[in-house]
């Protein structure tokens, strides 16, 4: 044996002969270089230790020289199939020895602890299930052999120094295994990747965190504004490779399809995800596909974490908190090659014109964003409660502006004070910003449950308590607490089956019912909220009439026939399910501040507004009978009469194309309406019309905005020209380039204020977004 191994030995050092001889005979040789240089003392007698010895180093140079993964694979084989039990029907190979299982563990480790060695090890295994081949796909969906690499991967070897020196070593191999760029074994090799930093993360976390998180998520901390950027000039640095290849081959495995909800990965991710929130917002702005990675990765984060920390987080992608650190301010995503993006380090702007304009226009992009990302978060019931957070939010926003007011106006205060002071205005506009994005936005199913409706009720209840509705918005706070009250009327009513528990939960509202009977002025909400507690404490055995009145106020039903609320009426509150209880919602912060020139009173007869709005709209009468209800004292019967009118004109109804002038002056005179519901459906009117009729609508539109309604005041006419400005806005983007031809040259020329119709419009929609 010892000479033939030898022959064998010398044969595989010529260049010629090793090729053919290794791939024929390489386990045979490695198993006699085993035998004569590690085995027992009973199977190489007559093989002096000078002879042994150089055994073992033909062994090592043998196995340095060849193809690791394949050295891999013959030691695996030599090893051994270690002993399983269920698997009878598989052929299993012979059980080898201890001391040659011992000798091929060394060797492996060996292996494993060499340069690209974690590489090598992986392909050993992989690549004899037919990994770069046709067989990769079912090697990948193989995940046992998967799990069997990462817990070999994982493990440190018994001839290492120490644990940490081991994760120093093979943590940046197991993260190139996600750069592979070979489609075929890409998977298998991600898989493998993934699994082995899961294994890690949970068997020494902080080991992990600082040898395979922290490197993992170091392009996007760069990016943060807690990490300073080192350029002093303008450039732009190549951000493909880094940072999209994290979302596509790191964040995207490790954390979605790992699907490992540990503090640990939690927390780790946390630290990113305002720059993965700032990315989101920058694909959707582009065809890119990075939006659908980094949707996954924030949806995931959002799920698995408590949902004090998902509320938190998605305060902090609003601005209003820090605890999510945002994209650098110098930094700035530009657009990259096939649909990537680069990322450009700024100067800061020196005009505070563009500088307030670029900030205000980030922010509002960022809002709606994050409205969007919510839609995809109500089966959770997530966007429920970010809702109601908003509206608690909102409540202290009312409760606390007269009191920021005094301050303000007290002299003598500090630069620090002045600097909270500000802080806490630009955050109660982000409130106001953000509830008005939502309202118009978000879906009426946003609630789930009862629960989540009792909360909703609970924070419109306690801001009536806490700021009782008095003064220019005192109509809308009413409309508002109106509507919310009949909410819960018509849930005690019947549109929804309660159970006990349901009684429970509503039970929480019964001290501020019983606060605001006592103390609201207006005496028919004082009976109401009275009639709702004894309801709420009956469990709906006393039901008085004021209860089914409030309740056909708000499912638009007329008094005793169950008709169904037109679908011209929008419904702008979020109710329970799909089809229970819509409901009206308006708040009075997100309205111009104007002053009333008639006062308008909660009590009403039911049934004054929404059931009135059920005309023939196919009939002059019934185009008559929408335009007396568009002057409807209460707002949701405007508003919905409006509604009404535009979708008239969507449908290009003959009779109301005959009275379009008639229809722009009902528009006009309603966008100086202060409820934010009756004037933005006026400005929808006036867009759809302008954008269809331009020639005849577009000059009275610019002259109403050069030139508002005489005998208004300086402060409701500069509001006037803002929602004016918003539709100039709404119809240059319509229009396009178009509308240079869409109006005749004597009006363009006559007019200069048609020249800087757009750029106007822009500014006066971001001013009037931060009312």
């Amino acid at each position: 044996l010892h000479a033939a191994t030898a022959v064998l030995s010398e044969l595989a050092q010529h260049s010629a002969l090793a090729a053919p001889l290794l791939a024929r005979h390489l386990g045979l040789l490695l198993t006699s270089l085993c035998l004569l240089g590690h085995g027992p003392a009973a199977y190489s007698e007559g093989v002096s230790e000078a002879e042994r010895a150089r055994c073992r180093e033909t062994l090592q140079h043998i196995l340095d020289r060849i193809y690791q993964p394949l050295a891999v694979r013959e030691l695996l084989i030599l090893q051994g199939r270690p002993p399983s039990s269920g698997e009878e029907t598989k052929p299993a190979l012979v059980r080898a020895p201890a001391w040659l299982r011992r000798l091929c563990g060394q060797l492996l480790s060996e292996r494993l602890m060499r340069p690209s060695g974690v590489q090598a090890v992986v392909r050993g295994i992989m690549e004899g299930t037919g990994a770069g081949g046709a067989g990769a796909e079912a090697a990948a969906v193989d995940w046992r052999k998967c799990d069997a690499v990462a817990k070999i991967l994982a493990s440190c070897p018994q001839q290492c120094r120490s644990l940490q020196e081991y994760y120093r070593l093979v943590c940046p191999q197991i993260l190139g295994l996600l750069h592979i760029q070979d489609k075929l074994t890409a998977r298998q090799f991600q898989r493998v990747a993934t699994t082995t930093l899961l294994t890690m993360a949970k068997e020494h976390p902080q080991l992990a965190e600082k040898y395979l998180l922290q490197p993992l998520l170091a392009p996007l901390l760069r990016c943060s504004e807690t990490a300073g950027t080192g350029c002093s000039d303008k450039r732009l640095f190549p951000f493909l490779r880094g940072l999209l290849s994290f979302h596509q081959n790191f964040l995207g495995p490790v954390y979605v399809v790992g699907n490992d909800s540990s503090s640990l990965l939690l927390g780790s991710l946390q630290s990113v995800l305002g720059v993965v929130f700032s990315l989101y917002s920058f694909a959707k702005q582009s065809v890119s596909y990075l939006r659908s990675p980094c949707q996954e990765i924030l949806l995931w984060f959002l799920e698995k974490s408590e949902r004090e920390v998902s509320l938190a987080v998605l305060e902090g992608f609003a601005g209003l908190n820090s605890i999510v650190p945002t994209l650098h301010p110098r930094c700035r995503f530009c657009m990259g090659s096939e649909g990537g993006a680069t990322i450009a380090v700024e100067e800061t702007i020196s005009d505070e014109d563009d500088a307030l304009y670029q900030k205000i226009s980030l922010e509002q992009c960022h809002v709606e964003n994050l409205v969007e990302l919510l839609s995809h978060c109500q089966k959770s019931g997530l966007a429920g409660d970010f809702f109601i957070r908003c509206l608690r939010a909102l409540t202290h926003v009312a409760a606390e502006g007269e009191v920021a007011s005094n301050l303000a106006a007290a002299p003598g205060g500090s630069l620090l004070e002045l600097e909270q002071y500000h802080a806490g205005q630009r955050r109660k506009l982000l409130v106001l910003q953000l509830v008005a994005t939502l309202c118009e936005n978000i879906s009426d199913t946003v609630f789930t449950d009862v629960a989540q409706v009792q909360e909703f009720v609970a924070a419109t209840l306690q801001r009536a308590c806490a700021s009782p509705a008095r003064g220019p918005g005192a109509a809308v706070e009413a409309q508002t607490l109106a509507m919310a009250m009949g909410l819960v009327a018509a849930m005690l009513g019947g549109a929804v089956q309660l159970q006990s528990s349901d009684f429970t939960v509503l039970k929480r509202l019964v001290p501020l019912l019983e606060e605001l009977s006592r103390t609201y002025p207006e005496p028919v909400t004082q009976e109401l909220a009275s009639d709702l507690r004894i309801a709420i404490c009956t469990h709906g055995a006393f039901s008085p009439g004021t209860l089914g009145a409030a309740a056909d106020n708000v499912l638009g039903k007329k008094p005793g026939t169950g008709v169904q609320r037109p679908a011209g009426i929008p419904s702008g509150a979020p109710s329970l399910g799909g089809g229970r209880a819509p409901s009206q919602h308006s708040h009075s912060n997100s309205s111009a501040p104007r002053e009333r020139s008639e006062e308008q009173t909660l009590s009403h007869e039911p049934g004054t507004t929404g059931p009135a709005l059920a005309p023939c709209t196919d009939s002059p009468a019934g185009l008559q009978e929408l335009l007396v209800s568009a002057y409807d004292p209460q707002p949701p019967g405007r508003a919905a009469a409006l509604r009404c009118l535009t979708s008239l004109i969507t449908q290009r109804d003959p009779e109301a194309l005959r009275l379009q002038e008639k229809l722009l002056q009902v528009f006009l005179e309603n966008v100086q309406h202060e409820d934010a519901f009756v004037y933005l459906s006026a400005i929808q009117g006036i867009a759809l019309l302008s954008s269809e009729y331009p020639e005849r609508i577009l000059p009275i539109l610019l002259a109403e905005y050069r030139c508002p309604a005489h005998g208004t005041e300086d402060a409701t006419a500069t509001i006037t020209r803002m929602k004016l400005g918003e539709v100039l806005m709404r119809v240059t983007q319509a229009l396009g380039e178009s509308i240079a031809t869409s109006m005749s040259t004597a009006v363009l020329e006559a007019d200069s204020t048609c020249s800087i119709a757009q750029p106007l419009a822009v500014l006066c929609c971001a001013a009037s977004s931060k009312r």
